[in-house]
């Protein structure tokens, strides 16, 4: 079975995720109710360098995460995207909407 690993680590003025794994329909719960909890709170910066996969439900989660980062004043980053992460990020048409960084010292 697939899974997903998420460790958290905080920042000056974010939460980082560094996620690794298959983010999809039956792994993204626990990391749903985090992003959702401290996007709140928060900057968020996703770690997405080790994602080997992402389903519809993952892209989901992320634009969800980003438009919850607006609505609340917080902004979500997406850090080093793995090719398959960056893949379905684009086929959304919206990759370009997304802060993309390369290191947390980018973080604002």
């Amino acid at each position: 079975m697939e899974q997903l690993s998420i460790t958290e680590k905080q920042g000056a003025n974010y939460i980082l995720y560094e996620i690794s794994g298959a983010m999809n329909t039956y792994t993204v719960t626990e990391l749903a109710e985090k992003l959702d909890e401290n996007i709140k709170k928060s900057n968020i910066v996703a770690d997405l360098e080790r994602v080997e996969s992402i389903d519809s439900v993952g892209v989901g989660l992320i634009m969800a995460t980003f438009n919850d980062g607006e609505d609340n004043g917080h902004r979500f980053y997406i850090m080093n995207p793995s090719a398959p992460a960056r893949i379905a990020l684009e086929e959304t048409g919206f990759y370009d909407v997304f802060e993309i960084i390369h290191a947390v010292t980018e973080v604002q």
